[in-house]
């Protein structure tokens, strides 16, 4: 199970969302005047885009067109007027997987490899493992604020030739879980790095709606790619991600996201049409949800006012100040995403109990279930687990190195715990 859950950790759904999907599950509702008029509306509209008027009846295998077309409109005004088309956006279930099902293949020095941040969010190593994809590790800057690093690139690329053959090059922007934000020029890097290896870009941008620094601003990848050089807009292959699992909506149980391509060959659309149709098609229920995400309530309209204070964005700099006067812990500043990611500095008496507790073998010690690669900072996690209730995530999970130790702490479920850390790290001295 995922820990970016809100829902599961006890956080409401946004009532627009699921008053809309409500009228469109159960038609009878439209004519219910305590629901807001612009729910009714949007929810007339919503249906009338489902064929027989339904969300029973199946859609296109690559999504609603009426949907894919809101997709479009959205990133068109994202992007302040660099124009997507609705061919180009695809609806699905899984859209990591699509592509690097796709990607697979070959065995020993033709093996597929995927340039992948450490770092990373901690479902990717798994998935990239599952589909049969070999993850050639790149190491973020942590000094420089978990940056992207073009000579770690480089130095990632080199270390993997002869190993397997890179073919694409994994990006999450804003970072999960560092909350890094990429500017301009660190993507016209990548952008660049990736078209001199001749790299397909797979951008990770789920979490473009939730940019909190100072001087933080989202700026897409396709945006920077069609403004750079002529020749690199028209070559370099991207694909971006988003969906409704992700950032301020959280309904990951609706299963649906977006992906769109960027100079993707017509023959390999059609393979993904193919896999949308037979293996990850999108529930019409998750379809309607985007279409709410991208096109939301706007000024004036009945829902407007309390769509906008529940999206409102939590203080995560004073969460920040906080753990960086925790010992043992520092935390670099997060300007987006939904986590922080800080480094655990255990002493080493603590060191030594983790070994010595990993290697009882008793069954309900949990570092001996999982196994040798778990170390100290799940023990820090699951000791505040049991004696405080404070949920956060291991880091190794992350793909971190195994002398590095860090927590994922979770921003929407974790800001008002500080005060127990506390006490857990005195405990832990």
């Amino acid at each position: 199970v995922s820990s970016a859950d809100p829902h599961r950790a006890g956080i409401k759904s946004l009532s627009f969302v699921r008053q809309v999907l409500a009228a469109c599950l159960c038609p009878q509702l439209l004519k219910d005047k305590s629901l807001p008029l612009d729910v009714r509306q949007r929810a007339r509209t919503l249906l009338e885009a489902c064929d027989g008027g339904s969300v029973g009846a199946y859609s296109p295998s690559a999504g609603l067109t009426y949907v894919r077309r809101s997709i479009a409109d959205f990133i068109t005004r994202r992007d302040g007027g660099v124009p997507s088309h609705s061919d180009d956006i695809f609806i699905c279930a899984g859209s990591h997987r699509v592509f690097l099902k796709l990607l697979a293949r070959g065995k020993g020095k033709t093996h597929t490899g995927v340039l992948t941040p450490v770092p990373c969010p901690s479902t990717l190593p798994v998935l990239l493992d599952d589909v049969d994809v070999k993850m050639m590790p790149y190491q973020l800057n942590e000094e420089r604020g978990w940056a992207v690093d073009v000579d770690e690139l480089q130095r990632a690329l080199t270390a993997a030739r002869g190993h397997c053959e890179p073919r694409a090059i994994y990006i999450s922007n804003p970072g999960n879980p560092t909350g890094h934000v990429q500017n301009r020029k660190s993507i016209e890097e990548v952008i660049q790095f990736a078209a001199d290896h001749k790299l397909l870009i797979l951008a990770n941008e789920v979490d473009q709606d939730c940019v909190y620094g100072p001087d933080a601003e989202f700026i897409s990848y396709k945006k920077v790619l069609l403004e750079m050089d002529q020749e690199l807009a028209e070559s370099v292959q991207l694909v971006s991600f988003q969906s409704v699992s992700s950032s301020f909506l959280g309904e990951g149980g609706l299963r649906a996201g977006y992906m769109e391509t960027i100079n993707i060959d017509p023959e390999v659309i059609h393979y993904i049409e193919i896999l949308l149709c037979f293996d990850i098609s999108t529930p019409v229920t998750g379809q309607l949800a985007l279409d709410l995400m991208v096109n939301p309530p706007k000024p004036g309209d009945q829902s407007y006012d309390t769509y906008i204070q529940v999206t409102g964005q939590t203080r995560r700099a004073r969460v920040v100040q906080a753990l960086n006067v925790l010992p043992g812990m520092s935390c670099q500043p997060s300007m987006g995403g939904v986590y922080l990611y800080p480094s655990l500095r255990l002493p080493p008496d603590f060191m030594k109990y983790a070994e010595v507790s990993r290697n009882l073998g008793r069954e309900e010690n949990l570092l001996f279930i999982l196994g040798s690669s778990c170390g100290p900072d799940l023990m820090v996690q699951w000791m505040l687990l049991q004696e405080e209730g404070v949920l956060l995530g291991p880091g190794w999970t992350c793909g971190g190195a195994s002398h590095q130790h860090h927590i994922r702490w979770i921003l929407p479920f974790g800001t008002n715990k500080t005060q127990k850390i506390q006490q857990q790290q005195e405990k832990t001295k």
